[in-house]
This record gives C-alpha cells, structure tokens and sequence, in this order.
C-alpha cells in the first residue's frame, strides 16, 4: 500500500498546497517594485513615476482597492496606467474607487484588450501551446467572436476628467513645475489596434523628456519605439508569467516577446538605438485563473534620473 500509493499521494498533497497558496495566499501579497533608470538629461532633477498595470479588477475585490488607495503615499510626480483595468463588467465604480486617490496626480494611461472585452475561461496549457506555435491574442489566431464588451468608455470619461492624457495611438504632454514630459502611446497589439503609422517620427522637440506606453510589449511595437529614439518603454500585459518556476522563472509572457524580459527592467534594441524597456508583472489576473505562483503582484516606483 504504501510503496503503491505514497508517491502519487505526496504529488497530490504538494500540489493541493502549492495551489491553495498560489490561489489563497500569493495573488493578494501586493508588492511595490523599486526601479533606477537612468535617462534624464544632465542637471534635471530626479522623477518619480508610478506604473500601475493588469489590475483586472473584480467586483468584491477590497484588498486590491485598498493597496491600491494607499499607492497615493508614495507621492509620485506622475502616474502611467498601462491597461487591462477591468475582469469584470461591473468593475468600473471599483476600479475608479481603487485609483481615486492616484488620479489626483498627472497621469497617463493606454488600454488593454481586457478594458475593451471580458475575459474568456481557457485552458492555462493553451498560452504554453500557442507559444510553441508562435500564435498570441489576434497576431495568428482566428478573431475573437461572441465576446463580452466592457464599459471601457466610462474608464476613459473618469480618466479624462481627472487631467490623465489617452495614448491610445496618441500624443500627449505632461506639465509638471517646469518640466514636460512628452509621452507617446499606442492601443493595444495583442488585438491588432496599434497604429504606429498614426504617432511615428520619434521624440518630441522642446520636451525635457520622451517617454514611450504600451500595454503589450510586442516585438513590432518595442522595434518601432527603439528605432525612433524613445530612451525608456513602459508597458504591462505578461503578468509576470503569472505561474512561475522557482529558480527558473516564467514559462510564458502571451507575447512575443522572450521570457527573460517578462518583467521588470532589461534593454531592448533595433534600428541603431537602444531604450530601457520596464514590464510590469501586474497586479492582477483574469478572473478565471484567479492565481499566481513565485510571482506576487506588483506596482513599480520607477525612479528616473540623469544619464551617466
């Protein structure tokens, strides 16, 4: 019996509890990220800016709203939402709730397929299929069809009102004592609605800095934004690979990109230029996999500072 059964038994116990902590304990252990970056011109005084991405909110969800309320501490010099806010078609008063004390500073924002369209239940093998096969969100797969819309149009009102600047395939600036933050977006790659062609041409002149936002860090889009000089990307999306290996890391992003720069700061280059790339591992997950493991969720206090 025993030489029969135990191991089995063991597997299953073991992974009964790394399930119960994943699902119970690790996906509302909220972390903030602390990040260097140095791409300030000489002399400028140090920025600090908060990146907030893949809330993926749903309604009931009081913990999040509150670590989100308490970010406002932090006192930014201004905020960069990189989408995926809602799980839930009657998230938005949450999310608004959750992000009311943030939204009194400047701030920027980009959506995410999921701020457009409810989340579908799927099998989690299929993100590991797709990327042997090289397919993700609509660049490769078939159109999405009997999707649920969210309300996303009251998201973008409420950000709107509070002075937070759209870059869904838009320019927009950021007045911030003296300084000005030029900032250039695209809407989301992961269902084909980046239009590079609509804000190309590089960093704006005049501006103290050029910062670049997307919310899925696609190959094509990181390319375009390196070869036209933008010196930082920030960008969501992965949730970190949101199930992890200890010691070894993600096995996904739901991306093209590589799995070693599915969160935090790494490098990307293309056309000559080198930027700073920043991924965020969210803070969230879709509704219907309600876990993580060996990759808590996140916020990131990006420092940036003058250029060696």
């Amino acid at each position: 019996m025993r030489a029969r059964y135990g191991v089995p038994l063991t597997l299953t116990a073991v992974g009964a509890a790394g399930l119960a902590y994943a699902a119970g304990f690790e996906v509302r252990s909220f972390r903030l990220r602390r990040v260097t970056v140095p791409v300030l011109p000489r002399g400028m005084r140090p920025l600090r800016v908060l990146q907030v991405s893949d809330i993926h909110m749903v309604s009931g969800q009081r913990k999040k709203q509150r670590w989100l309320q308490s970010l406002a501490g932090l006192r930014p010099d201004f905020v960069i939402n990189t989408g995926d806010n809602l799980s839930d078609t009657e998230g938005v008063p949450e999310t608004l709730d959750a992000l009311g004390p943030l939204m009194e500073f400047p701030g920027a924002y980009v959506f995410g397929s999921n701020d457009y369209y409810g989340p579908k239940l799927r099998n989690p093998a299929r993100y590991l299929i797709e990327r042997v096969q090289g397919r993700h969100g609509l660049n490769g797969n078939a159109p999405a069809v009997g999707v649920v819309h969210n309300p996303w149009e009251e998201l973008r009102d409420a950000f709107d009102a509070a002075g937070w600047v759209g870059l869904s395939n838009s320019r927009g600036r950021l007045k911030l004592e003296g300084i000005e933050i030029a900032l250039t977006g695209l809407d989301d790659p992961h269902i084909k609605r980046d239009r590079y062609a609509e804000v190309a041409g590089g960093p704006e002149s005049g501006a103290d800095l050029s910062l670049a936002v997307v919310h899925a860090p696609y190959l094509r889009s990181l390319d375009a934004f390196t070869a036209d000089g933008y010196p930082l990307i920030l960008a969501g999306h992965t949730h970190g690979g949101q199930l992890c290996i200890p010691f070894y890391g993600a096995l996904v992003t739901n991306c093209d990109i590589g799995t070693d720069r599915v969160k935090g700061l790494s490098t990307h280059t293309a056309g000559g230029h080198t930027s700073y790339l920043h991924v965020s591992a969210g803070c969230g997950t879709n509704r219907y996999t309600p876990v993580r493991f060996a990759c808590p969720p996140e916020a990131t206090l990006l420092t940036l500072t003058a250029r060696d």
